[in-house]
């Protein structure tokens, strides 16, 4: 008797074990996917949190999802990555979307606008304001889902081959500058210019460019920019808290199991604190550097930075009209925190978190 009861029990017990196997299985199957980041490789803050994304994802997945990332310009080019995206030639991107503000300005909230939130401050937003809601209904029309993935903090102000002084001193100076902050600086006369990170040194060196923008010291030494314009910007109004995502093709998002999707998630977070911790650690020393190697830090001035400000209702509405939820996200973005400091009017000390 007990034992036709030893071996019904294990019957039962091989049975449910044959059924769970392949439900665990099924759960996990394994996919290789191509990431590409809108940033060169030679970045390991921000090429490298797309690259820290893909690395969690891999190991929270025991290799069974596999997502490989390609640098700027090796499968598409910064600016088409979003498309890539869209269409399927790729599965994601890893990338900031103010570079898109010439298809619909509401691209650049979930990144960044002049004088907007910090960094901080755009994670509450994001996390707990229903920013990143929001943000995924605009994107959604676009066939795009996305999940913060990186911060560079309140950026600096710039490079300039000329001292800035005034406003006046800014007409006609050839500026790489993204997103609405060049429409915004064109109205104080500068002529904006939108290139991809690995193209800015050339433009600098030989006067394409008079001068140029990219994120802080640690990111601008590696570029080299101190070489050819000496003259460092402070603070960089425009980009206050910069946000980065990790862009999935949105039905290759909803396909994906749910597990898969809980992973990604985490690893996105894991790259979003990652990423800020790397330039709040390394911008300090890199300032110095910087210095030592001739640079010349200056403050935009009080009357600039005023002036700065006055065309900023003008642009930041202008996303408006063009998407509803483009209203929506500017709304919940203007409720959930104050003025970065980055927008201060009369800054005295350089920012070194880049």
């Amino acid at each position: 008797m007990k034992r036709r009861q030893f071996l019904t029990a294990a019957g039962v017990g091989a049975a449910a074990s044959a059924v769970a196997m392949p439900a665990v299985a099924q759960s996990m199957p394994e996919m290789r996917w191509r990431l590409s980041s809108g940033f060169p490789k030679s970045l390991d803050t921000l090429y490298g949190a797309g690259e820290t994304f893909a690395k969690y994802v891999a190991e929270m997945t025991d290799n069974k999802f596999q997502i490989q990332a390609f640098g700027a310009g090796e499968i598409v080019g910064t600016f088409q990555a979003l498309d890539a995206v869209s269409n399927g030639t790729v599965e994601c991107a890893h990338t900031a979307s103010y570079y898109y503000v010439g298809k619909d300005p509401t691209f650049a909230i979930p990144c960044a606008i002049p004088f907007g939130l910090n960094a901080r401050q755009m994670n509450a937003w994001m996390y707990h304001g229903g920013g990143m809601d929001l943000a995924n209904e605009f994107y959604a029309k676009h066939g795009l889902f996305a999940l913060p993935a990186g911060n560079t903090g309140t950026q600096m102000g710039g490079w300039f081959r000329k001292e800035i002084k005034t406003v006046d001193d800014l007409k006609g100076v050839k500026m790489r500058i993204a997103g609405i902050a060049g429409q915004v600086m064109a109205k104080l006369g500068v002529v904006p210019q939108q290139l991809a990170g690995g193209d800015i040194y050339p433009a600098l060196e030989r006067g394409t460019i008079d001068s140029a923008e990219w994120v802080g010291p640690y990111d601008d030494e590696k570029l080299g920019f101190v070489k050819v314009a000496p003259y460092y910007y402070y603070p960089g109004w425009w980009e206050g808290g910069p946000m980065f995502h990790v862009y999935f093709n949105q039905q290759k998002w909803n396909d994906l199991p749910k597990l898969y999707k809980d992973i990604c998630m985490s690893a996105a977070a894991h790259a979003n604190v990652d990423a800020q911790a790397k330039y709040d650690a390394r911008n300090p020393a890199a300032l110095r550097r910087l210095v030592s190697a001739g640079a010349q830090l200056r403050p935009f001035s009080p009357e600039l930075m005023e002036a700065a400000t006055r065309p900023r209702t003008s642009s930041t509405t202008s996303c408006r009209p063009r998407a509803p939820t483009g209203r929506s996200c500017t709304r919940a973005c203007a409720r959930s925190g104050t003025r970065n400091t980055c927008g201060s009017r009369s800054p005295s000390t350089p920012t070194t978190t880049s």
